[in-house]
């Protein structure tokens, strides 16, 4: 008689542990950052469908519905976005600077520090050209 073989039990396994628990919500939230691209290319192309197009996506973008969309999708980025900045030192290859190894706190708070920088430079440009 054949002993039978063992079967790993894969039904649930990213539950067990918290790392993969997170994992799996971080690579969720992809979906998220998916869907907004959808959302801006819409806006994209009823700008080039002319004003009226555009005027028409600008008042479903304030629709209550809309809103809750985007409150949701915001939550999500910024998870998404803060679990990217706090793998980063384990992504990356090793720095070091006077010899000495960077701290990987010290590469998340520059990798927070830059985005902060893109952002406000984006609103200031938004700011300037706004009519």
């Amino acid at each position: 008689m054949k002993p039978k073989s063992y079967v790993r039990p894969m039904a649930g396994w990213w539950r067990r542990d918290p790392f993969f628990v997170r994992y799996m919500w971080r690579e969720a939230t992809a979906f998220g950052v998916a869907v907004y691209a959808v959302v801006l290319m819409f806006g994209a192309l009823r700008l080039a469908q002319g004003e009226a197009a555009f005027e028409g996506w600008l008042a479903a973008m304030r629709s209550v519905p809309s809103l809750v969309l985007h409150l949701v999708l915001f939550v999500s980025m910024v998870y998404h976005a803060t679990s990217w900045f706090e793998i980063m030192p384990k992504t990356m290859p090793a720095m070091y600077i006077g010899g000495q190894r960077v701290a990987a706190s010290t590469i998340t708070r520059a990798g927070f520090a830059a985005a902060a920088a893109a952002a406000l430079v984006l609103f200031a440009i938004a700011w300037m050209l706004k009519p």
